[in-house]
């Protein structure tokens, strides 16, 4: 049975598309795209009469909306092909690969590393719920490189706990546009939610703290920059919103930077290059390096030719 929810328009968001008003609604926690489709489904009403996506909502309109029961959720193994670096009873350390999306969520519920890991190792921690299995910190989809996952509760704490301590080590690698001021510093701002579009991060006065160390490797003709960025926190997209406020986005990211580059890249030039964290159980430095993939190579071998 659907659940109804009836949100008041306040006359500061009058002139506002539709879909996106109930995006900005904390209360409905609803994706735009996800909005759209119950819009279209006729599960969204405006003083009781359906209207489109794009119609601008008035202040002291009434907006209902029927939001469906939650899908039973489930995450199937599948057998897709993994880099595995190291792996032991506690824990599994793969090198991810550009394109893969960590873990299922609305619009990705298979052909992720959650689905390709519980084909491969059976079980994971289940402190990171049905969706999100033995999943202690995450990368982008377009983001390559080092991750490192549970496969019980005993090792996802520790490993958390690490993270939050700021005792684990997450380096990595990447191409940025322009030359930066200072060669090497931390970047110390709170990102949060993008006020203007939900479905972006941003640095905001009201947001979580980040901080992002960083020094420049190299500096290419052209007006790029291979920067070594190590996070101290773990905030979402957190180094591709902190370049990009400075006026240095990452090249190819194009939710945050240019949406074409004279390159021609396919995805951000971003790659976890180095983890290093403290095993949980036998009090052993585990220190692991993931080469450059291929694409990430030949766009340097551009650069410095």
């Amino acid at each position: 049975m659907d659940t109804e929810i009836k949100v008041m328009v306040n006359p500061e968001y009058s002139d506002l598309r539709l879909d996106k008003f109930l995006a900005e609604q904390e209360e409905l926690e609803l994706s735009r795209s996800f909005i759209k489709k119950l819009i279209e489904e006729g599960k969204v009403t405006v003083n009781g009469l359906c209207r489109k996506a794009s119609y601008k909502v008035r202040g002291g309109e009434i907006i209902s909306v029927l939001i469906p029961p939650p899908r039973e959720l489930s995450v199937k193994p599948e057998e897709i092909p993994l880099d595995i670096v190291y792996e032991d009873e506690d824990l599994v350390v793969v090198n991810k690969k550009a394109g893969m999306v960590v873990h299922p969520a609305e619009g990705n519920w298979d052909g992720t590393l959650v689905n390709a890991l519980l084909y491969h190792c059976q079980n994971l921690s289940g402190i990171g719920g049905v969706l999100r299995p033995g999943i202690v910190h995450r990368l982008d989809k377009d983001t390559s490189g080092l991750l490192v996952v549970a496969k019980n509760d005993l090792a996802h704490q520790s490993l958390a706990e690490q993270i939050k301590a700021k005792n684990a080590v997450r380096e990595y690698w990447t191409i940025v546009h322009g030359y930066l001021k200072n060669k090497e510093g931390i970047i110390d701002l709170p990102i949060g939610r993008n006020p203007k579009d939900r479905q972006k991060m941003a640095v905001v006065s009201s947001g979580k703290p980040a901080q992002t160390v960083y020094k420049v490797l190299e500096e290419f003709n052209g007006g790029f920059t291979l920067i070594q960025a190590k996070l101290l926190t773990g905030r979402t997209h957190q180094i591709r919103v902190h370049f990009s406020y400075l006026g240095h986005p990452v090249l190819g990211d194009l939710k945050y930077g240019p949406q074409n580059n004279p390159l021609g890249v396919k995805r951000q030039m971003l790659h976890a290059i180095k983890l290093s964290f403290i095993h949980p159980r036998s009090g052993e430095l585990l220190e692991f390096t993931a080469p450059l993939p291929e694409d990430f190579q030949k766009v340097l071998a551009k650069l410095r030719g």
